[in-house]
C-alpha cells in the first residue's frame, strides 16, 4: 500500500545571480568593446586581450562587477573572502554560431555580461546538471521535470545583465539564430583573504 503522508525537500541547491549594471556602461564603452581586437575561438570569435577589465576604458564597469561579486561572496556564498576578477574577455557569436559545453578551470565563479542589445531570437544559456562522463541515463519524463530532477536550467540573458555563476558548472550557449552578431563578455574570478585554519595547520593566505 502506498504511503499516505510523504514530503520532499532539497538538500541542495546550485544558485545563479543576475544583476543589472546598465548605470555603469556608456555607449562609448560599448563601442569601444565591440571594436576590439578580435581572434577565432573554437567556433566564435575571441579578444586578443584576455584581461579587457584592467584597461582604463572599462573603469566603471570592472567597478560594477566588483560590487556584485562582493554581493555574491556576502549573500550566496556566505564567506569572509573577497572575489576579484582574475581574467576577462569579449566575445562575439556570428549568426549560425552557438558555444559548446564547458566549464572554467582555475577559477572559483565565472561571470557574463551583456552589455548591448541582443539579437532576436536570444541564444541562451544553457547549465548542465551533470559535471561529467554519464554511464547511466534515467532523464526524467518531460512532464515531470522539477527542480531535484532537471538535467539542464535554460537563462535568457538580457541587455545590463550580469550573471554569476560557479565555474564548475557545464554550460553552453544556443546557437545565434538571428542575423546578427550576439556581443557578450566573460570573465573568471577567484579569491583573496585566507583560508583554512592556524590551529589546524590548514591556513593558506592568498
Amino acid at each position: 500500500m502506498a504511503p499516505e503522508n510523504y514530503h520532499i525537500e532539497p538538500l541542495f541547491a546550485e544558485p545563479y545571480m543576475r544583476a543589472n549594471i546598465g548605470h555603469a556602461i556608456s555607449e562609448a564603452q560599448v563601442e569601444y568593446i565591440k571594436n576590439l581586437k578580435m581572434v577565432r575561438n573554437q567556433s566564435n570569435l575571441i579578444s586578443e586581450n584576455l584581461y579587457i577589465f584592467e584597461e582604463p576604458e572599462m573603469a566603471s564597469i570592472k567597478n560594477a562587477i566588483q560590487e556584485t561579486l562582493d554581493i555574491y561572496a556576502s549573500e550566496v556564498m556566505g564567506i569572509s573572502q573577497k572575489l576579484y576578477v582574475t581574467q576577462s574577455w569579449s566575445l562575439i557569436n556570428s549568426p549560425n554560431v552557438g558555444m559548446h559545453g564547458h566549464s572554467h578551470s582555475n577559477s572559483l565563479v565565472s561571470g557574463s555580461l551583456y552589455y548591448t542589445d541582443l539579437p532576436s531570437p536570444v541564444a541562451r544559456m544553457i547549465f548542465e546538471k551533470h559535471r561529467s562522463y554519464q554511464q547511466l541515463e534515467l532523464p526524467p519524463q518531460t512532464e515531470k521535470r522539477n527542480i531535484y530532477n532537471t538535467p539542464a536550467n535554460i537563462v535568457e540573458p538580457k541587455r545590463n545583465d550580469v550573471i554569476l555563476f560557479s565555474s564548475g558548472l557545464q554550460h553552453l550557449v544556443e546557437t545565434n539564430t538571428s542575423s546578427e552578431p550576439r556581443y557578450s563578455i566573460a570573465f573568471n574570478c577567484f579569491i583573496k583573504g585566507k583560508i583554512g585554519n592556524y590551529r589546524d595547520v590548514s591556513e593558506l593566505t592568498l
